[in-house]
């Protein structure tokens, strides 16, 4: 019995290369074999799915594996969290973000992170990881600050939020929303390196984190954000024991897949699977958990909800069929 364990973005080479090698995909991981495999996720890909039994914890990944949820935790079908509380707490015993690893004696980066106009964020992530982190949370452009080591990396973290009012996480509805009306490159390229500037400028600055030269990266052709409509995507929610999602897939940013649901009375098939079908949003990070099969309808069967302009309110939830 094969259960998704989420999105991941990886590629041929290393996870800490060039970025033009990450690809969105599926994990998957058999407790009775203890084995794991992932399934990409490129734009056509045809998607058709239903959720069975119950969604459970997936324990706790140490060592490069998964070690089971000795409680066999059932976990809701609409959240994001692929952990029951007790291995959440487990898991974090252990985590930067947390942070419970002052040790670690990697080298950090500290970068800012651009989702859309008036959503820049500062991080750090480990240096070894590379632009990895980023293409995880979805920044549809990024630069580096500085690199050094882990605790003046929290300072300078620390000394953007507080000196500039950087803040260090937005949330998902809001990236969405600004995927919809993104400025041009150059536009995105110019406010981070404001940003940059007036960040290298503060002072208390750690002195043991060593600077890094304004230079913009840009993933909106990684993600394939110009085959996302303008308007009209609609968001789809949580599963439950056998709902479906049928379409076809037409980008992924961070965790959420867009798909082009197939719409009722669609060609089946050898046809495009979502021909006619609005754009949808998934957060993939809800398949966490579940065990999924073909579907056995042609339509896809989770309620739907149109995803929020860029500083406007967005519709109510409606059941599919799509």
């Amino acid at each position: 019995m094969w259960r998704c364990t989420g999105p991941r973005w990886s590629g041929g080479g290393p996870v800490a290369g060039p970025e033009g090698r990450f690809g969105q995909r599926l994990g998957w991981y058999c407790a009775e074999r203890d084995a794991e495999r992932v399934s990409l996720l490129p734009p056509g890909k045809a998607l058709a799915f239903a959720a069975v039994g119950e969604r459970r914890c997936l324990g706790v990944r140490r060592a490069g594996r998964w070690l089971v949820c000795p409680y066999g935790a059932v976990l809701d079908g609409a959240g994001v969290k692929d952990q029951c509380p007790r291995c959440a707490q487990l898991d974090r015993s252990r985590s930067v973000a947390a942070d419970t690893m002052a040790d670690d004696p990697r080298p950090y980066g500290v970068y800012l992170a651009y989702f859309g106009p008036e959503l820049v964020k500062v991080g750090i992530t480990a240096a070894e990881r590379g632009a990895a982190r980023l293409v995880e949370q979805g920044a549809v452009a990024y630069a580096w600050l500085g690199r050094g080591p882990l605790m003046a990396a929290r300072r300078a973290e620390a000394v953007l939020g507080s000196a500039l009012g950087v803040p260090d996480r937005f949330a998902k509805e809001a990236k969405r929303a600004a995927r919809g009306a993104l400025p041009p490159v150059a536009e995105r390229a110019a406010a981070l390196a404001e940003l940059h500037r007036a960040a290298r400028e503060l002072a208390g600055w750690p002195e043991s984190l060593e600077p890094v030269e304004f230079a913009c990266a840009d993933h909106s052709e990684l993600f394939g954000l110009a085959r996302v409509p303008a308007g009209g995507v609609v968001e789809l929610g949580g599963l439950t024991a056998g709902a479906e999602v049928v379409g076809e897939v037409v980008a992924g940013a961070g965790a959420d897949v867009y798909l082009r649901l197939r719409s009722d009375g669609a060609d089946g098939e050898g046809g495009a699977a979502g021909a006619g079908g609005p754009v949808a949003v998934l957060d993939a990070r809800m398949l966490s958990g579940w065990v999924l099969e073909a579907a056995r309808g042609r339509v896809t069967t989770v309620p739907v909800r149109r995803v929020p302009e860029a500083g406007g309110a967005g519709g109510g939830e409606q059941e599919g069929l799509f």
